[in-house]
């Protein structure tokens, strides 16, 4: 059995994954690591990171989910949490909440300061997900697939695109 408890101190934070790495025009404002903690801790029904954005830089496109909750909790640094239409300042100690819905609810939370902004970001992990992007006007379909052999990870599916095409992920953003 996996141990029931960890420190954020031995969160190894990585970053993106070669398939999601954004282009250089998107880099310039769209940079993060992240370490697992939901998954390595056994959790299968919620999942948690630790999220590191370098200053004035954001971890994610703005987003939002149709079915699953996010919480953010602010450890270090301060930033700005875009939400809907509004914005929101943030630092630490401060906890937010991102229901499941529509572009009302979307959300990006951007480093504002001079140092690394890091934060957990928890959520429920129902699956099938569908994530909207209001700004660039494309949607993500997200999945869990069944490991390939007892004792292997679980894999996953994920689908980009638009109403009329599909799409890459960073495309428009």
């Amino acid at each position: 059995m996996t141990a029931p408890l960890l420190h954020l101190a031995d969160v190894p934070l990585l970053p993106r994954p070669p398939e999601f790495t954004p282009p250089d025009a998107v880099a310039q404002r769209i940079e993060m690591r992240l370490g697992r903690i939901g998954s390595v801790l056994g959790l299968n029904l919620l999942g948690c990171s630790l999220v590191a954005v370098p200053p004035g830089k954001q971890a994610f496109p703005f987003h939002n989910h149709r079915h699953n909750d996010e919480l953010f909790v602010i450890l270090e640094g301060q930033g700005e949490l875009r939400f809907g239409a509004g914005r929101h300042p943030l630092r630490e100690g401060d906890v937010v909440g991102c229901p499941a819905g529509g572009p009302d609810t979307a959300h990006a939370i951007t480093n504002t300061g001079r140092t690394e902004l890091r934060y957990l970001a928890l959520s429920s992990q129902r699956t099938p997900e569908i994530c909207d992007y209001p700004d660039s006007g494309k949607f993500g379909v997200f999945d869990a697939l069944a490991p390939a052999a007892p004792g292997q990870p679980a894999g996953s599916f994920h689908h980009f695109g638009r109403e009329d095409r599909p799409v890459d992920y960073w495309e428009g953003e």
